[in-house]
C-alpha cells in the first residue's frame, strides 16, 4: 500500500509510541481522575475524546494547518492561554468541589459519557504541546520528498491510537480499582483531589512556557 510506511519504520514508530504513552500528561491525568471519580466508563470516554483529538491533530498536520498555527505567534499564544486556562479550571474544580476526582461523586450528578468525551477532546485540542508533538514527531518517519507524505502522516497518526491503547486502558482500569480504597478513606480522597489539582496546575504552567520554535 502506498500510504503504509515500511516495516522498519512502523517498528520504530511503535517503540516511540510506547515511550510517549507511558509518559504522564494532561490527557492521562484526566483519564485517571475521571476513572477514580466516576468509574471506568467515564475514564474510557475521556480517553476516547482525547483519541478523537489526536485524529484531528493528525489531520491538521497532514493538511499543513498546524504549521500555519505555529507560524503565527498570536495564534499560538492564544492557544496556550486557552489550554492553560482550561487545565487551571479543572484544578480549581478539584479543590472547590472536593470530590471532583473522588469516588464519592459516583452515582449522582456525574457527567454523561458524551460530556466526558467532549472534555477529553477539549483537553487534547487545547494543549499546544500536542500540536508541537505531532508537528515534530510524525514527520520524522516520513521522507520530505515522498509524494505520499500527507497520506503516510495521517496513517501514522491514526496508528498512534491503537498502539497506545494497551498502555492507557490498563491505567484507567487500575484507577477504577483504586477508587475502592478511596471510598474507605476520606483523607486519601482529599489528598488525591489536591494531587490532581497540583498536577493540572503544573501542566498549565508547562503549556504557558511552550515555545513554537
Amino acid at each position: 500500500m502506498q500510504y503504509l510506511p515500511q516495516t522498519t519504520t512502523l517498528l520504530q514508530f511503535a517503540l516511540a509510541t510506547f515511550i510517549i504513552a507511558i509518559t504522564p500528561g494532561p490527557d492521562m491525568t484526566l483519564f485517571v481522575g475521571r476513572a477514580l471519580s466516576q468509574g471506568r466508563a467515564a475514564g474510557l470516554a475521556c480517553m476516547a475524546g482525547a483519541m478523537t483529538g489526536c485524529l484531528i491533530h493528525t489531520s491538521m498536520v497532514a493538511l499543513g494547518l498546524s504549521a500555519l498555527i505555529l507560524a503565527s505567534p498570536a495564534a499560538f499564544f492564544a492557544l496556550k492561554l486557552f489550554g492553560a486556562g482550561y487545565l487551571l479550571w479543572l484544578a480549581i474544580q478539584a479543590i472547590r468541589h472536593g470530590s471532583a476526582f473522588s469516588p464519592e461523586a459516583r452515582g449522582g450528578g456525574n457527567q454523561s459519557l458524551f460530556e466526558n468525551w467532549v472534555t477529553g477532546i477539549g483537553i487534547n485540542l487545547l494543549n499546544p504541546k500536542v500540536i508541537l508533538f505531532f508537528m515534530t514527531f510524525l514527520p520524522q518517519f516520513v521522507s520530505a520528498g515522498d509524494p505520499h507524505a500527507a497520506g503516510k502522516l495521517f496513517v501514522l497518526g491514526a496508528l498512534f491510537i491503537p498502539l497506545s491503547l494497551p498502555f492507557t486502558i490498563p491505567m484507567i482500569l487500575a484507577a477504577d480499582a483504586f477508587s475502592g480504597m478511596m471510598r474507605r478513606s476520606p483523607r486519601i480522597t482529599r489528598i488525591v483531589d489536591y494531587l490532581f489539582a497540583g498536577i493540572f496546575s503544573a501542566f498549565a504552567l508547562r503549556i504557558l512556557t511552550a515555545q513554537a520554535r
